[in-house]
């Protein structure tokens, strides 16, 4: 045998080995992905928010070529439709992944309750600078640290009053209404303020209890009142006062986060990224076009639509304004002062 022959014969057996080796760490590689991955959401699809899911799923699985398959499951089924319940739920790997609210996720992670502090953002620019910022990215830091892995922002939208029994023009006409809120200690001391009854009960409990009149009015994007069809249920006016956006939230698992190839982690974040944006358009059509047409479609069905003016809406922020001092340092001022300071320097 020639030096040559045996040359070639020993790296071939060798390339062989490596291949040998190789194969089955590719295998378990492989295995470690589940068929399937279980997506966590409040609202489905007739809404922006389950969209917004919904198109994360689709590119994820378009651009893993399959790999990495997610089923939606809304009204957060997985944890028996009780919304708080759900961040825990995720970093106990009972939830794969989740689009989830900055309030339900709030009494986990304290500086989600920026978001709900009465009257802090103005306008949609004021939200994106502090979600796109800075702010944002400190935000991030605390789910990373509260143990799930954040990969981009969404929106619920302005979050805006409605009632069965008459206008809201002042605060006085919140006295004594019986307004369904989530489960969140600083809406209940915000509505409590304002001198209305807040009643803490889930999204799947709240249209029976509106259509039983058990409570008179609820606080939801306008959005989530069309989809939901509220004026069938006796909510018959609306208030557009702005008093705080619920930006929305794509988190994994750690434990999924870890288990998928770098490559892969990088499609999925990407394409949370992307179905963010998305979803964020599709959560505000109607509201930022000039007219308002989603405002006038609720008109043409027997609504009123009450839009307050910068000196009324003041109104309600200086009735709330000691809520607004309770609560800026326990999320946190210095986190607070950051972001007033980005809505500041926003670009109008």
């Amino acid at each position: 045998m020639t030096l040559r022959l045996r040359t070639l014969l020993t790296a071939t057996a060798a390339a062989a080995t490596l291949l040998a080796v190789g194969l089955p760490a590719a295998q378990a590689q492989t295995a470690k992905y589940k068929s399937e991955y279980r997506m966590s959401l409040v609202l489905g699809t007739a809404f922006p928010w389950g969209q917004g899911g919904q198109l994360w799923a689709d590119k994820v699985r378009e651009r893993t070529d399959g790999r990495i398959n997610i089923k939606l499951y809304p009204g957060t089924s997985l944890v028996q439709g009780d919304q708080t319940r759900e961040f825990s739920a995720i970093r106990q790997g009972v939830i794969d992944m989740a689009v989830g609210s900055t309030i339900n996720w709030s009494p986990q992670v304290k500086a989600l309750n920026l978001f709900s502090l009465p009257f802090l953002f103005p306008d949609y620019a004021a939200v994106d600078a502090v979600v796109q910022g800075d702010t944002g990215k400190e935000i991030f830091k605390a789910l990373d640290k509260a143990g799930v892995q954040p990969l981009a922002w969404g929106e619920n939208g302005y979050r805006e009053i409605s009632n069965s029994k008459h206008a809201i023009v002042q605060p006085g006409d919140l006295k004594g209404l019986k307004v369904r809120v989530v489960g969140s200690p600083l809406f209940l001391d915000t509505f409590t303020a304002l001198g209305a009854n807040p009643t803490q009960m889930s999204w799947a409990d709240a249209q029976p209890a509106m259509a039983s009149k058990a409570v008179d009015g609820q606080e939801n994007p306008l959005a989530v009142y069309q989809a939901a069809k509220l004026q069938s249920v006796g909510q018959n006016h609306i208030t557009l006062w702005g008093y705080m956006n619920d930006p929305l939230i794509f988190v994994v698992n750690k434990e999924v986060w870890a288990s998928w190839t770098p490559e892969d982690r990088e499609i999925v974040r990407q394409a949370a990224i992307d179905a963010g944006k998305e979803e964020i358009a599709i959560a505000r059509k109607g509201l930022v076009e000039e007219g308002k047409p989603l405002v006038k479609e609720l008109q043409a069905l027997g609504v009123t639509v009450t839009d307050l003016d910068a000196a009324q809406r003041k109104a309600f922020a200086d009735a709330t304004k000691s809520v607004y001092t309770k609560w800026k340092p326990q999320i946190g001022t210095n986190l607070v002062e950051m972001a007033e300071k980005a809505i500041a320097a926003r670009k109008q």
